[in-house]
């Protein structure tokens, strides 16, 4: 998925994320300035997936206003098109929805998203594992890591055959959390037996 890249309008969904997140800050514990994710976002899927397409990288960069911030659907149709809005509203959580069931539509949904979308989930996804090793939030006991990590493989295992490259540096990091977190990755064909599977087994624990 390549092209010529309109940097106007990269600059543009930059300077309009960076307005959107202002003063928002990453769960890290440096508390990154919170535009720092989606642009790490966009830039993984360009540098690393080598897609140089302007709709996925635009959309990537406004991912999370939609989710995180005051943002309306109007402003990101008048500035970027239709297109834009339409793959950011794929990605975007419904936050009046409890935090475990927007992690059960996250794994039901992945498989139905557009190719723009399953590359901004799949950069996301590893984006945030990546940080969640190299510097997690000061809260978060090893329990909690283990889980997202675990989540996030399966919503990838949903998207599968996406990206190879995004994918293999994907994979790197689940072998890296093994390591370094002391545990193994579950299989996909077991997430029923977790709480945001599906369709989860009643004895299933649900987020505190």
């Amino acid at each position: 998925m390549t092209s010529e890249i309109n940097l106007e309008r990269i600059f543009k969904a930059i300077n309009f994320a960076t307005r959107k997140h202002h003063g928002q800050v990453r769960k890290d514990q440096r508390g990154s300035p919170y535009v720092t994710h989606p642009i790490a976002v966009a830039n993984a899927i360009w540098g690393l997936g080598k897609v140089s397409n302007d709709l996925t990288l635009i959309s990537a960069i406004l991912h999370d206003t939609l989710e995180d911030t005051d943002t309306q659907e109007s402003e990101i149709e008048e500035l970027f098109g239709e297109e834009v809005l339409s793959v950011v509203l794929e990605v975007s959580d419904d936050k009046s929805q409890e935090k475990m069931e927007r992690k059960r539509q996250q794994v039901i949904h992945a498989p139905h998203l557009s190719q723009a979308a399953r590359l901004i989930k799949l950069s996301d996804k590893l984006v945030n594992c990546r940080d969640i090793l190299q510097s997690p939030p000061k809260n978060w006991p090893i329990a909690r890591r283990r889980e997202y990590i675990q989540w996030a493989a399966d919503v990838v295992a949903e998207i599968r055959g996406t990206n190879d490259a995004l994918e293999n540096a994907f994979d790197q990091m689940l072998r890296d959390a093994e390591e370094q977190l002391e545990f193994t990755i579950k299989p996909f064909r077991s997430v029923n037996l977790r709480p945001w599977g599906p369709n989860p087994e009643p004895s299933t624990h649900q987020e505190e």
